[in-house]
C-alpha cells in the first residue's frame, strides 16, 4: 500500500513511525512533514490546508489510504473532498468533525441525550456574557472560544475581573482568531484529568489506553496553557470500574448521538475527561488523535494500524481485537523557551542520533526543519522525548534520562511530567 499523512507534529511522526511498522505498507508521504518525518517518509510540500492539491496528489500517485492527523483539514471538510474524488481516506467528515470544530455544539449535544459533562452557558455576544457572569456565574469559571484554537482557546477566570477580560480577549480582542465568535462559559470541574482516545466506526468503539496530558506551560502546573507538555499512559486513576461507567454512560452514548443526528462518526474521538467526586464528566472532545497522547499510546498498541483505520473505514471495527501491551510510556515536551507566546527558531538540535536503534526510546519531532543539512528548531514544541518501560515510573525515569542526550540553545521543558504517578 501507498500511505499520505497529512500533518507536520510530533502526532503525525508518530502516526508515520505506526504505519512504517505494518507489513502492508511499503511507501509513505507526508504532506508537509518534518524533518523527523523525512526520515521514514517522502515529505511533499502541500499545505494541510490546500485540499484540492492533495486530492490531486493522492490521485497522480494512486495513494491507497490517506490519514488525517490535524484538525483544522478535519473541520474544513477535506475527507468529504477526497470522498467526493473515490479517494479513501481516514477522519470524520465534516458534518462529524463539528463534535471538535464548535464546542457550543458538542455541549449542546451532550445536554440534549444526557451525557455528563459540565453545567454551562453559549454566548453569541460579550455583552450578555458580562451580565451572565455579574449575575449567575460562581467562580472560578472556565471560558472557551467556540471553535478550533490549537488547544490554547481555554481561560480558567479566578474572579469576576478576570472573567470579564477573558470575554474582552476572546470575544472582542479576537486573540483566538474567528475561534472566538462564540463563547461557552462552563462551570469549573476539578478532579483527576484522564484523555481516552477510541476509534469509531459509526457505530461501534474501541478504547485505546488512557492517557494524562500536562496543558500548562510551567512545573506544577503553572503559566499558560499550551498544546500539551507531556504526557503518559496508562493513567493509574483510570480504573476498569470507570472505564466500565464511560463506555456506559459516554463513549457509546455519544456515537450514538451523533448517528442520531445523521452524523455518523468514522475516525478517532479523543474523550477529554474529569474524574470529579460526581463521576466522570466530559471536558472536551477532539475530532483526531491528541497531541502528544498519540506518542504514549501508539507505541503501546499491538494491533496493525493499518487494520484498524480500514475497520473504521468500513464499518467493521466490531472485528477487530484492538490490544494494548502491558507497559508504560512517558513523553517530555522539549519546546522552544517562552512557547506558547513568543519564541526564536532556527537553533541547530544535536544529539538526536542516540536514539537510533532503539527499541524502548523515541524522539518524536514536532517543530523541526532541515536547515543548511542540519536540523534546526521550528517551531514552539520541538520534539517529544518518549520512552516504554514496565512501569510508569521506569518510563519516566528512561523520558527524563534521554531528554538530556538532546541539545538546542532555547530549549524548555516540565520537571514534574508524571509526578501524579507517585501520588497513584
Amino acid at each position: 500500500m501507498k500511505v499520505l499523512i497529512i500533518g507536520s507534529g510530533g502526532r503525525e511522526h508518530v502516526l508515520a513511525w505506526k504505519i512504517s511498522r505494518s507489513p502492508r505498507v511499503d511507501k509513505i508521504y507526508c504532506a508537509p512533514g518534518n524533518a523527523g518525518i523525512a526520515q521514514l517518509a517522502e515529505c511533499v510540500p502541500i499545505g494541510a490546508m490546500e485540499f484540492d492539491r492533495l486530492a490531486a496528489f493522492a490521485k497522480e500517485n494512486k495513494i491507497d489510504l490517506t490519514v488525517v492527523g490535524m484538525d483544522d483539514p478535519l473541520v474544513g471538510g477535506i475527507v468529504d473532498v477526497f470522498e467526493a474524488q473515490g479517494l479513501r481516506v481516514f477522519g470524520p467528515r465534516a458534518n462529524a468533525a463539528i463534535l471538535e470544530g464548535s464546542k457550543a455544539f458538542s455541549k449542546d449535544l451532550m445536554k440534549k441525550y444526557n451525557i455528563p459533562t459540565a453545567a454551562y452557558e453559549n454566548f453569541d455576544d460579550p455583552a450578555s456574557a458580562v451580565k451572565y457572569l455579574e449575575t449567575e456565574a460562581k467562580f472560578p469559571i472556565v471560558l472557551k472560544a467556540d471553535g478550533l484554537a490549537l488547544g490554547k482557546g481555554v481561560l480558567i477566570c479566578e474572579d469576576l475581573a478576570q472573567a470579564k477580560e477573558g470575554v474582552k480577549e476572546i470575544m472582542e480582542d479576537r486573540k483566538f482568531g474567528s475561534a472566538g465568535a462564540r463563547l461557552v462559559i462552563e462551570e469549573f470541574l476539578t478532579g483527576r484529568e484522564v484523555s481516552v482516545l477510541s476509534f469509531v466506526d459509526g457505530k461501534t468503539v474501541k478504547t485505546m489506553s488512557s492517557a494524562q496530558d500536562h496543558k500548562r506551560a510551567g512545573d506544577g502546573d503553572t503559566g499558560l496553557n499550551t498544546g500539551g507538555m507531556g504526557n503518559f499512559s496508562p493513567s493509574p486513576f483510570y480504573t476498569p470500574e470507570i472505564a466500565d461507567y464511560c463506555m456506559k454512560h459516554i463513549f457509546q452514548p455519544t456515537v450514538d448521538a451523533m448517528a442520531q443526528e445523521g452524523r455518523e462518526f468514522h475516525g478517532v474521538i479523543f474523550f477529554g475527561l474529569m474524574l470529579t467526586a460526581d463521576g466522570p464528566k466530559v471536558l472536551e472532545y477532539n475530532a483526531r488523535f491528541g497531541d502528544p497522547e498519540a506518542q504514549v499510546v501508539l507505541p503501546r498498541m499491538d494491533a496493525d494500524i493499518i487494520d484498524v483505520f480500514e475497520a473504521c473505514i468500513d464499518g467493521t471495527l466490531d472485528q477487530i481485537d484492538l490490544k494494548f501491551r502491558d507497559n508504560a510510556c512517558v513523553c517530555v515536551v522539549l519546546a522552544s523557551d517562552g512557547y506558547p507566546v513568543h519564541y526564536e527558531k532556527g537553533f541547530e538540535i544535536t544529539g538526536l542520533e542516540a536514539f537510533e536503534g532503539r527499541e524502548d526510546y523515541f524522539a518524536f519531532h514536532a517543530g523541526t526543519a532541515f536547515r543548511d543539512g542540519k536540523i534546526v528548531t521550528n517551531g514552539g514544541r520541538v520534539l517529544g522525548i518518549t520512552a516504554t518501560g514496565d512501569t510508569l515510573k521506569e518510563a519516566r525515569r528512561k523520558a527524563y534520562e534521554a531528554v538530556e542526550w538532546v541539545r538546542f540553545e532555547n530549549r524548555y521543558f516540565r520537571h514534574d511530567i508524571g509526578k501524579a504517578i507517585d501520588e497513584a
